[in-house]
């Protein structure tokens, strides 16, 4: 079986697979001051409430945006289940020429997206990563990763608007009932929710006028709800990460 591990900078989401089947996954927050060990306790914890055992973790493949929790999720895979893990970066086979100025400054997690959401559909696509930041990495009809866009994440917009406005006390991020809020906890969340959703449209519709019509996959931790208040994503694939952490493993073993 493999353990595929994504690091980003608010979690790390891990998944055991066992061929290309996804059997499950779990999560913790991307705390730099775990040491190795404590991950160590937590991944096997987690194991053992799903019913695997840990001698049947044979490989581990890693893709990180947190420098400083790379040789800490390394350290995790040698030291609970002695294998030597592979950590997506520069000079892996991920089967997709990167047509970035300088491959090396294109994060893994977005290569990882990009390459599983290829193998999908085979196609010109378009991938909104909503994680920490949003990302829209873009594909080409012959599977060459073209490049893409970074904007403040949904949550980081939101932070910022509650810790400046020293009149606006913070609140759920939620769909409101309606787009013209009647009270300051409604009009917040339409200003995030649906205002956030516009721009992901907007962006959209500016990215196919350069590259064409596309498929448009969502993923990340607020994807569901942010994308159904869209016009322009197709569907959301909560796992996709993982399954491109699955690909490039097979692609390098």
């Amino acid at each position: 079986m493999l353990l595929g591990i994504d690091v980003g900078n608010t979690n790390i989401t891990f998944g055991v697979f066992d061929g290309p089947r996804l059997c499950f996954g779990f999560r913790c927050e991307s705390s730099r001051r775990r040491t190795a060990d404590e991950y160590v306790v937590f991944a096997l914890r987690m194991l053992d409430l799903n019913g695997t055992d840990r001698s049947s973790i044979e490989a581990g493949v890693i893709a990180s945006v947190v420098p400083t929790l790379t040789d800490t999720m390394v350290s995790l895979v040698r030291g609970a289940f002695h294998c030597e893990p592979i950590v997506v970066g520069p000079g892996m086979r991920s089967g997709m020429p990167i047509l970035y100025e300088n491959p090396r400054e294109v994060g893994a997690d977005r290569i990882v997206n990009a390459v599983a959401a290829y193998e999908q559909v085979r196609s010109a696509l378009i991938v909104v990563d909503f994680g920490t930041a949003t990302t829209f990495d873009c594909v080409n009809a012959k599977g060459e990763y073209l490049g893409g866009v970074i904007t403040p994440g949904v949550q980081i917009s939101a932070e910022a608007l509650f810790s400046h406005a020293a009149r606006l006390a913070r609140v759920e991020l939620a769909v409101p009932p309606k787009v013209i809020g009647r009270n300051p906890t409604h009009s917040m969340q339409s200003g995030i929710v649906f205002g956030y959703a516009s721009l992901v449209d907007g962006m959209i519709a500016r990215i196919k006028t350069e590259l064409g019509p596309c498929a448009v996959i969502a993923t990340g931790g607020l994807a569901r709800m942010i994308a159904g208040q869209t016009r322009s994503i197709d569907r959301v694939d909560d796992d996709l990460t993982l399954h491109g952490l699955r690909l490039i493993y097979e692609r390098n073993k």
